[in-house]
């Protein structure tokens, strides 16, 4: 048997690993870093300078922001194809006034999305951006560059909760010391009142939809279960990337079909990922419900055609993963893999090592141990 493992993930410098080659480099995060901050203190003083100009309100606070989603996640992938880019989900929060006995805001969320992109427009034409020529209904998407966007959600939360939040900040100092302001928002964020958070939609106006819990789950998972999770996560979206140029099973419901099945494996990456693999094309198959919100199939979004030619395609890979691993020959492993994964997986035959089954067995530990590495930081 084969041990392919360090062709996933290796910490030894000057090997290649597919782990290293999904990460962005670092001018591509910094640009994205960059580009957040300038679209934040945008928005932070064009929106209600955009609303004032148009006589909608009298006055409103600047928006606060919170990091989302795979970046928040830290299973953020460079893009595999030409076409794609990288997904950075930055969340504006405004306060509004509401109707008197009612949880709904009492200005329609059109509003605040025409308001957003006005204010945007003069920094998108200096910095050369473009706005999404299909806009998503739920968000304002800002391409920054040719491998990258911002997806910008806006959230509703009411006016006394925006107060706390601000006061929050005040309390440590305002922008003085910049890690203690990022503090504030998460701390504040954080104890928002679950039922109090709107998103804003094009079509439906306002609906409920807080992005804490999926969050909240998703690191809980990690600090549980360790860091070789969180790789698999990122294995699997990219054999999607690789395999569907758009679509394909979502981000959020590959990580609910994989945390239940994931299992750890000592120093085998290879073999964690197998393991979740072959459970996968039988999870979509039976359903894959939102890990916090278990009224919610997140098969039933993608519909059932899509859904098989997910699960298809996973058995295929579990195919030849098994295979790879099975093998004799270290280059027909890499070469099935790389069909699998794309030349983002590395052809290093010499770096296979040959296992015996025992060594195998024992990658499987007899019971759960302790995280790889300390607690989760997040991104604010």
């Amino acid at each position: 048997m084969l041990n392919l493992s360090s062709l996933f993930f290796t910490t030894i410098d000057g090997d290649v690993c597919m782990h290293a080659e999904l990460d962005l480099t670092a001018k591509q995060r910094n640009q994205i870093a960059r580009a957040r901050t300038d679209v934040r203190a945008c928005l932070r003083v064009g929106i209600p300078r955009v609303l004032r100009e148009q006589g909608r309100v009298d006055d409103i606070p600047q928006p606060r922001f919170f990091t989302q989603g795979s970046w928040a996640y830290k299973t953020l992938n460079a893009p595999a194809q030409d076409l794609q880019q990288a997904d950075v989900d930055d969340g504006c929060y405004l306060p509004l006034s509401f109707v008197s006995q009612t949880k709904r805001p009492s200005i329609a969320a059109r509003v605040f999305f025409e308001a957003a992109e006005q204010a945007l427009r003069p920094l998108i034409k200096e910095k050369g951006w473009s706005l999404a020529a299909d806009p998503k209904p739920t968000c304002i998407r800002v391409e920054i560059s040719k491998f990258a966007h911002i997806d910008i959600p806006l959230y509703a939360i009411p006016d006394s909760e925006f107060r706390t939040l601000t006061e929050s900040m005040e309390n440590y100092g305002f922008d003085s010391v910049k890690a203690a302001v990022m503090k504030a928002e998460r701390d504040a964020w954080t104890a928002l009142p679950r039922d109090k958070v709107l998103l804003a939609h094009r079509e439906c106006d306002w609906m409920a939809s807080d992005p804490r819990p999926v969050k909240e789950w998703f690191l809980g998972e990690v600090d549980a279960k360790g860091e070789q999770l969180r790789r698999v996560v990122r294995y699997l979206k990219a054999f999607r990337d690789w395999n569907w140029e758009s679509g394909g099973p979502s981000s959020i419901l590959l990580m609910a079909a994989a945390a239940p099945v994931f299992e750890k494996r000592d120093r085998r990456d290879d073999l964690a990922l197998l393991d979740v693999v072959d459970a996968i094309p039988a999870q979509l198959r039976r359903g894959v419900n939102n890990p916090v919100e278990a009224s919610e199939s997140l098969t039933k979004r993608i519909g059932p055609d899509a859904v098989e030619d997910a699960a298809a395609a996973f058995e295929k890979l579990g195919n030849s993963l098994r295979g790879a691993i099975d093998a004799g020959n270290p280059s027909q492993a890499c070469y099935w893999l790389r069909d699998q994964f794309g030349p983002r997986f590395p052809n290093d035959p010499e770096r296979v090592k040959v296992v015996s089954v025992a060594a195998t067995i024992a990658a499987t530990p007899a019971a759960a141990g302790p995280s790889e590495l300390v607690g989760r930081t997040k991104a604010g």
